[in-house]
């Protein structure tokens, strides 16, 4: 811990948790997950359905854990519960009750990961080292209260992403996480099999609002067809609704918004008492979309407009959401767009929308199916047609049998091949990628595409490459 505070004492979590100390210490971080216990963490051992924490205490104190909440006894130092799902929850209401932070939720259909980290770097452009985050995508029952323990009790901003595939989860989780400002992303067919409609997912995303602290702001998107709804959703209990999106009326809007040379879009954004001009790295218009939800929340919790604006210029893409990657290939090189994390028919067609931008020799779209859409699967998926069309693909690589209605509608209107996993995908891309190529990767993520872009970006690819034409 070099020095600094420690960010849990055995005294605090038994305090928090209304657990026993046997043995003391100090933690400097937490986790949940043995593999990522590092020197002086504070390892909770989860009970699961399929594995049960309490067989990898060892691992994790030989990894360099200072101690352990448990509910089994152990012959490290820890805090014995009854519970520890339960002290994990109590953990993170502890570490909320005691920050001083002002704190934004985000949640949404797509965007939400994104959204969150360009907020952090908003926030943290004005602020450096003062803005927690959840990490990675832990959005749900354990990632929501394991990102709210892990915040240290000096912060001056906390940004929490929520997700939910079952209606009241999100309200669950927003009162933990207790947010001043809340933001929702975009509503789209995700989750369908768990959902009846399209507004059943606007009602399970608008529960966000039911946390919200006393006279706490809701962003919601004007350009949506549910805004009503989710304002609907927020009125009883917001003290003001801000809308953010292009079309007249929204309280933050992009007046106006011109491609950038580098990719990224140049925007004129207009606020209620103020405009701002500034530059999107990330390329696509469903990033205008997002970095007004930013700003909006930049300005609600009183930061730093004009550094957020900076920090959107800077803002690279994430791996498995937008990140750009030039591969090597005989000749010279050709673009991967890494766009592998997730997929739902709205993510896709933006992504799509980019490649069509990219100036290119040829452009190639890997598309992994996409998951839990229950009934709407071959409906949803026959329908990426159109925007594939539009963006001018050549050849598009279509992974996993739920492309078979897409592989359907495309026969005789554009080339393409139908394989059924992601180590097929990458056989097959490795056959035709070419000098000048841009290569859109997109799918669900338990498809596996991402494995497919870190064997190219690896180089990895090019043994036993065979020469092939599409």
């Amino acid at each position: 811990m070099s020095g600094a505070a420690p960010l849990w004492t055995a005294a605090e979590i038994a305090r928090a948790t209304g657990g026993i100390v046997h043995g003391d210490f100090a933690a400097g971080g937490i986790a949940f997950d043995s593999r990522e216990v590092g020197p002086g963490d504070l390892f909770v051992a989860l009970k699961g359905e399929a594995t049960d924490g309490h067989r990898f205490v060892e691992g994790a104190f030989a990894s360099g854990a200072a101690g352990a909440i448990v509910s089994e006894s152990v012959d490290h130092p820890h805090v014995h519960v009854a519970d520890t799902a339960a002290a994990l929850d109590a953990l993170g209401r502890a570490a909320r009750a005691r920050t001083p932070a002002r704190i934004v939720g985000i949640t949404g259909s797509v965007g939400k990961t994104g959204t969150k980290e360009a907020l952090f770097d908003a926030l943290d452009r004005a602020a450096p080292g003062r803005v927690h985050r959840s990490v990675k995508s832990y959005n749900n029952h354990t990632g929501v209260p394991l990102s709210l323990a892990r915040m240290p009790g000096d912060g001056m901003f906390g940004v929490f992403e929520m997700g939910m595939n079952h209606a009241g989860e999100l309200a669950a989780l927003t009162r933990l996480v207790r947010p001043h400002v809340a933001v929702v992303t975009a509503i789209a067919p995700a989750h369908t099999a768990f959902f009846a409609s399209e507004e059943a997912i606007a009602d399970a995303k608008g529960e966000i609002f039911q946390g919200l602290e006393p006279g706490g702001t809701a962003i919601v998107p004007h350009d949506s067809p549910h805004r009503d709804r989710l304002i609907a959703a927020a009125r009883p209990h917001a003290g003001r609704i801000w809308t953010f999106g292009s079309g007249e009326g929204a309280d933050i809007r992009a007046r106006e918004a011109v491609r950038a040379p580098s990719g990224g879009t140049l925007v004129t954004a207009a606020f209620p008492d103020s405009e701002l001009t500034f530059t999107i790295a990330a390329a696509g218009a469903h990033w205008i979309s997002n970095a007004l939800a930013v700003l909006g929340a930049v300005e609600a919790v009183g930061g730093d407009l004009s550094a957020a604006g900076l920090a959107l210029a800077d803002m690279a893409g994430l791996p498995g959401r937008g990140a750009r990657v030039m591969v090597a290939v005989d000749g010279g090189e050709a673009l991967l767009i890494d766009e592998s994390y997730n997929a739902n028919p709205a993510s896709v067609a933006a992504t799509l929308a980019v490649l069509g931008a990219e100036p290119a020799r040829r452009r190639i779209a890997v598309l992994g199916e996409m998951r839990e859409l229950g009934d709407r699967s071959n409906r949803d998926h026959a329908a990426l047609a159109d925007p594939l069309l539009v963006a001018g693909v050549e050849f598009a690589l279509l992974v996993g049998p739920g492309m078979a209605a897409l592989a359907e509608v495309l026969e005789g209107r554009v080339d393409f091949a139908h394989v059924p996993g992601a180590a097929a995908a990458g056989d097959r891309l490795a056959q035709v990628i070419a000098p000048g190529d841009a290569v859109l990767v997109k799918g669900s993520n338990a498809v596996g595409l991402a494995r497919l872009v870190k064997r190219f970006a690896s180089g990895e690819w090019r043994s036993g490459r065979v020469a092939c034409s599409i």
